[in-house]
């Protein structure tokens, strides 16, 4: 099968069980995003992928071929993987043209297109060492670019950035993955980079792999409470809350937004307001369950007001 396939990968290091057999897929040119906690593995099986580090058991297999670890390989990688980390090392006193003409194996005009997606045409003439750190982000993505990569693999690409820098990163890797046909896994603690992104979401809990789906399923259907915050706020539904609310008789966990303030409904105190910017986070109570909901407008303390909850299918 063409594309990325791994089977039963496994990985202690000091002494901890990073990853326990772990399996999946990824078709050609399909965004796969790994989420989990820190620790729980997500960076080793990108590294494991990149064949950058052995795995203790289990393989990674690329377009039919395995990939080798660096116990196995002179230069470690595989030449049609290309792994960003988090640091995006550049070296010092070269020009920016000088680095990327080093890695280069394509034509001049295809090199330009890669500079002109990845913002960095006005970049070629400045030191390495002049650079912001989002500068040299696309200038590293740029290095690995030019080396065409069939599976770009992306190590927490946004951490290191300002809010300016991150959402420039993010226009060019969706172009990217358009333009060049690439295959993407992306790492990320922020589900605001993941969901918008990924045709896929894997989450990993303490070295497995818990759950494996559509971003649009792992929001309104978690599998546990584990998943269920990685990805923003939410409400347990509890015994007493099904009572009141039968038609979550499917549910395990309700996002705020899908509790809406009306002229009718289950009784509910106001507890507390909060201002978040686009809308006021509201802190509920029913009975012995406090609630966490969102309205558009602030609502005084220990307001009565009447809620309804809708069930959303993904």
């Amino acid at each position: 099968m063409n594309g990325l396939k791994v089977v039963g990968v496994n990985k202690t290091e000091n002494e901890n069980r990073v990853l326990n057999d772990v399996h999946f897929s990824q078709q050609p040119f399909e965004r796969l995003a790994i989420a989990g906690a820190t620790g729980s593995g997500k960076t080793s099986l990108l590294r494991i992928i990149a064949g950058l580090l052995q795995p203790d058991s289990g393989a990674v297999f690329f377009n039919e071929e395995r990939v080798l670890g660096p116990l196995e390989r002179l230069i470690p990688g595989h030449p049609k993987i290309a792994y960003l980390s988090q640091h995006f090392e550049l070296r010092h006193h070269y020009h920016v043209a000088e680095v990327l003409d080093m890695a280069n194996l394509l034509t001049e005009t295809e090199a330009r297109n890669i500079y002109s997606i990845c913002h960095i045409d006005h970049l070629l003439n400045r030191w390495t060492h002049q650079l912001s750190g989002g500068e040299r982000q696309r200038i590293a993505l740029a290095r690995l670019l030019v080396t065409a990569p069939k599976l770009l693999l992306l190590d927490e690409p946004y951490s290191n950035l300002d809010t300016q820098h991150k959402t420039l990163l993010k226009e060019v890797l969706q172009t990217v993955g358009e333009e060049l046909q690439l295959s993407c896994i992306l790492v990320s603690h922020d589900q605001m980079d993941t969901l918008p992104w990924a045709h896929k979401i894997l989450v990993l809990q303490d070295g497995r792999l818990v759950q494996e789906a559509a971003p649009q399923t792992i929001y309104i259907h978690p599998v546990n409470e584990y998943v269920a915050s990685l990805f923003g706020k939410y409400n347990s539904v509890t015994p007493e809350l099904l009572k009141l609310f039968p038609t979550l008789k499917n549910s395990k966990f309700i996002r705020p937004e899908q509790i809406h303030i009306a002229n009718s409904g289950v009784e509910a105190i106001v507890v507390h307001s909060s201002f978040m910017g686009s809308h006021y986070g509201l802190t509920l109570t029913i009975g012995t369950q406090q609630l966490t909901a969102y309205h558009p407008h602030p609502l005084p303390h220990n307001c009565e007001v009447f809620i309804t909850i809708n069930p959303i299918s993904a």
